[in-house]
């Protein structure tokens, strides 16, 4: 219970005149006498807190970016009107910053017996999942100079998922996998692709497609066509380690590298290849095995959904054998990870023999565009040193990806807006020169 300020400027106003003309004890009571018993008349009208009844509606998911509507019900049980100010609260995260007040303030009334329902918007800013918080109520009477005030609980959970931003370059990935699909004029042929079918030779075909014996049952040459292999295994190796949790622009790494797995996962389904997801730093954070391809992109934003990066060093062993327990047929196993010296040279290199001598490798990490613009920058001496530690920065990396390459690993290095779409290009690439 409390007074609200109503009560506080009725008692400053009553007192001022006694303290100008009758500045006594007397006088005060006179005043604030008859206020007091207004103030517990209306305590009394308010309608009780506890009693109320609360259950929540709406989304359970959304997009990161995204509204999600989540509807309060609150049922009056009593024989009074709920007049009620309601703050439902929920993280700081679950709205811009600057319209948390006006996004969980709520004004309502509920005749006695009866329910309304009120909704609260959430626009969250990072990924994972939103649970409500207490549900607080000030219950006023008629006169709003006293009111009632309790908490309840109600709870509810909101999963905010990855929001696939590069889902726009997947038009045009698929079309070009159309074309090496052959279902355009453009025909793929070489080694690794499955045979698709006869057609009669024009001049400019490759003489090493023509099929002989097709030719001698018929009286044009026959070549033969080619499309891409199906039904290949992708394993995608997501780190959770320290290195996906720096920052390049306003997100983690970690969610760059998600966006292009989301990207890279929805191309190859199309392709009919199997995927699975496997994200891991020292321990197995999630799997994704054995989905359809219906089931498998609501599978992978599900399991993404509440990955935070852990601050420990990826225990590049242990990912090298579960990865092998994951992908026991040979498979592509795309690594998605940082490029930096140090965790690959002590960690990675060592142990890639195991993964390369079974397994088609891809390597892809988020480059920081920040050192791109550094290394170009002059104009005054700190400019000059910025740029000199910026492309040292680039040549290591440089260097680290060459030791990769020459391993055998296919290495993609994009900044976050590039990486996704440069990923589904070296799928692409391998699955057109027949690698997977």
């Amino acid at each position: 219970m409390a007074l609200t300020g109503r009560a506080a400027l009725l008692a400053a106003l009553g007192s001022l005149p006694v303290g100008i003309w009758e500045p006594s004890w007397t006088g005060m009571l006179a005043v604030n006498a008859p206020l007091a018993v207004a103030c517990a008349c209306d305590f009394a009208l308010a309608a009780p807190v506890r009693r109320l009844g609360l259950a929540r509606s709406g989304d359970t998911s959304a997009r990161l970016g995204e509204a999600a509507d989540v509807t309060l019900t609150i049922t009056n049980p009593s024989g009074r009107p709920l007049r009620a100010h309601v703050r439902d609260a929920w993280p700081p995260s679950s709205w811009q910053p600057g319209t948390e007040v006006e996004a969980s303030r709520h004004q309502l009334t509920v005749p006695a017996g009866e329910r309304r329902r009120l909704t609260t918007r959430l626009r969250p800013t990072r990924r994972g999942d939103r649970h409500a918080d207490r549900v607080t109520i000030r219950s006023y009477g008629p006169l709003r100079l006293f009111s009632r005030q309790g908490t309840h609980k109600a709870p509810w959970t909101v999963r905010v998922l990855p929001p696939f931003t590069s889902r726009k370059h997947l038009p045009s990935k698929l079309a070009r996998l159309r074309e090496l699909d052959g279902r355009t004029s453009v025909l793929t042929r070489g080694e690794g692709t499955e045979f698709d079918s006869l057609r009669e030779y024009v001049p400019g075909d490759d003489t090493r497609s023509i099929d002989w014996r097709a030719t001698a049952r018929q009286t044009s040459v026959a070549v033969r066509t080619w499309r891409p292999e199906r039904d290949r295994h992708i394993l995608v190796v997501l780190d959770t380690g320290r290195t996906s949790a720096g920052r390049v622009g306003d997100a983690p790494r970690v969610d760059a590298s998600m966006d292009a797995a989301l990207l890279l996962a929805a191309l190859a389904s199309r392709a009919g290849d199997r995927v699975d997801l496997l994200a891991y730093d020292r321990r197995v954070r999630a799997v994704v095995q054995g989905r359809t391809a219906k089931d498998l992109l609501p599978s992978l934003v599900n399991a993404m959904a509440p990955l935070e990066p852990e601050l420990v060093e990826m225990n590049a062993r242990g990912l090298t054998a579960t990865a092998l327990r994951t992908a026991p047929r040979r498979s592509l196993i795309v690594l998605l990870t940082s490029l930096d010296a140090a965790p690959i040279e002590e960690g990675l290199l060592p142990v890639l023999p195991q993964l390369t001598q079974r397994h088609t490798v891809l390597l892809a990490s988020v480059a920081d565009p920040h050192i791109a613009r550094m290394a170009t920058s002059r104009g005054n001496t700190d400019a000059v040193y910025e740029a000199a530690a910026a492309a040292q920065a680039q040549t290591e990396r440089h260097r680290t990806a060459e030791q990769l390459r020459r391993h055998g690993v296919t290495v993609v290095d994009a900044t976050p807006d590039d990486l996704a779409p440069a990923l589904a290009d070296a799928y692409l690439a391998l699955k057109a020169a027949g690698r997977l």
